[in-house]
């Protein structure tokens, strides 16, 4: 049996206004603004070009979330928003007292299109500071959006940059989130110049022209004293043995460039990924994280030992929840010193990666005695590393008071590989079942992807261990 939905009244009418498309813009003052969301949405997406700019100059709330309908990147549609913006703002007077203040150009807040907005997403007519507002001829529109500048900039782009640039004196352009990579330097600067650099809360870098791109982004970087999040990525310093103007060069822009993170006082997670710094620049890195971060990600990079040291006395550190150092390989004297770190951010450590990083037994129990203070601590990851089982079943026991440990991975033990590296899964079963006093559950993902379990009791407490997940891919 069918279900009937029958068109609703609100929709036959935006129907309605649609289909006379030159009376409803002659009477979008008139218009009840519940109808405002609904024709706009539909104004949009039947690229009803003339009808969306009237509606956009008569839009009765505060915010519009554009972004949310706009799912691939459309200069025509978002020609025609930007021209509504400017009919808005050659107005004297405006209908209802009404204005945007907010042109929303990401992805998000779609629940606006979907359900009512409700009276938090407008202004109060009743307020008599927006009473005088409303009739100003200038007033600043904030656009907000998200940028991502790889290699070249596209159509889209260079409409809304242009656009912004020439309407400074009146429209903030806000980047949320930013990314570069390999963006041509003669034309980066005029690009950043545009923005406000304390609304961008996300950056991520990325180059293989260290020299140009760094020289060109320092000065840019420490304004941006709201930045919560940095990730830099495939940023290879070359260092030479033998010294040339260039490699000094190099290394002054670096230097230039990391200092200037002693000034972002809001960051809060660092990812650092494939990149190369010599020791002398990873410790002024390390020095100036003064403020506490939360989460470290350290992925594919080379640390020296003195890398390793200056890590361990970062005073950004000591409230960090999360810490991946995963493809960085552990030196004996860097494990001292990583042990030192968990201890230093005992108290606050929640997750804990170091995947692929050529640990052996030694490493690991190395760790034991900082591990077992981290009380916090939920998550730990140790795949792809050379444990043997008397080394795992040592771990366990010493993380066993940890009362939060959620989620743990580890490496199969070396005994249960064959000559080729591949694991033999009957042999692991095997020994995890004559381990029980350590091991409560034991998932294990065969070279097919297939899960097979093999649970057992903690037979030195009677209750259920800790839960271990191998992964044998």
């Amino acid at each position: 049996m069918s279900i009937y939905n029958p068109t609703t009244l609100q929709e036959l009418a935006v129907q309605s206004l649609l289909r006379n498309e030159a009376s409803t813009i002659s009477a979008l003052e008139y218009l009840p603004i519940s109808l405002f969301p609904l024709l706009f949405k539909e104004a949009f997406t039947g690229r009803h070009m003339e009808l969306l700019k009237a509606l956009l100059a008569a839009w009765p709330f505060s915010y519009l979330p554009v972004g949310a309908l706009m799912k691939t990147p459309d200069v025509e549609l978002l020609q025609a928003v930007l021209d509504g913006v400017d009919i808005l703002q050659t107005q004297k007077v405006r209908p209802r007292c009404w204005r945007p203040q907010v042109l929303d150009l990401r992805n998000v807040n779609q629940d606006f299109w979907d359900v009512w907005p409700g009276r938090d997403w407008y202004y109060s007519i009743e307020t008599e500071s927006n009473a005088r507002v409303c009739n100003e001829l200038r007033w600043d529109l904030k656009v907000v959006t998200d940028l991502s500048l790889r290699f070249h900039l596209k159509q889209d782009q260079t409409c809304l940059l242009k656009w912004a640039q020439q309407r400074k004196d009146c429209v903030q352009l806000c980047c949320v989130k930013m990314t570069i990579c390999d963006f041509p330097r003669e034309i980066l600067k005029e690009v950043l110049d545009i923005f406000l650099p304390d609304n961008i809360q996300e950056l991520e870098l990325s180059t293989n022209q260290v020299l140009p791109f760094l020289g060109h982004i320092a000065p840019h970087l420490g304004l941006m004293t709201g930045l919560r999040k940095c990730r830099l990525t495939h940023i290879f310093l070359n260092s030479n043995t033998v010294v040339n103007n260039l490699a000094e060069t190099e290394e002054m822009c670096a230097a230039q460039f990391l200092s200037q993170f002693c000034k972002l006082n809001s960051l809060k997670h660092l990812f650092l990924d494939g990149i190369y710094f010599p020791p002398g620049l990873m410790q002024l890195l390390f020095g100036c994280m003064k403020n506490p971060l939360e989460t470290l990600t350290i992925t594919v990079c080379h640390l020296s030992q003195s890398g390793f040291k200056h890590l361990s006395q970062c005073q950004g550190l000591c409230h960090l929840k999360h810490l991946n150092l995963s493809g960085v390989v552990m030196s004996k004297l860097g494990i001292k010193h990583l042990r030192v770190l968990l201890e230093n951010t005992a108290e606050t450590l929640k997750s804990l990666e170091l995947v692929n990083c050529r640990m052996e037994d030694y490493e690991l129990s190395a760790l034991l005695p900082a591990l077992s203070q981290c009380s916090q601590l939920t998550t730990v990851n140790f795949y792809d590393n050379d444990f043997t089982t008397v080394a795992l079943k040592k771990f366990l026991q010493s993380v066993a008071n940890l009362r939060k440990m959620t989620v743990e991975f580890y490496p199969a033990p070396l005994e249960c590989y064959d000559p080729l590296g591949l694991v033999l899964v009957e042999k692991f079963a095997q020994t995890y079942e004559t381990e029980r006093s350590s091991v409560a559950l034991v998932s294990v993902k065969d070279d097919f992807g297939e899960t097979q379990k093999i649970a057992s009791q903690d037979t030195q407490t009677g209750g259920v261990g800790h839960p271990l997940n191998i992964n044998l891919a």
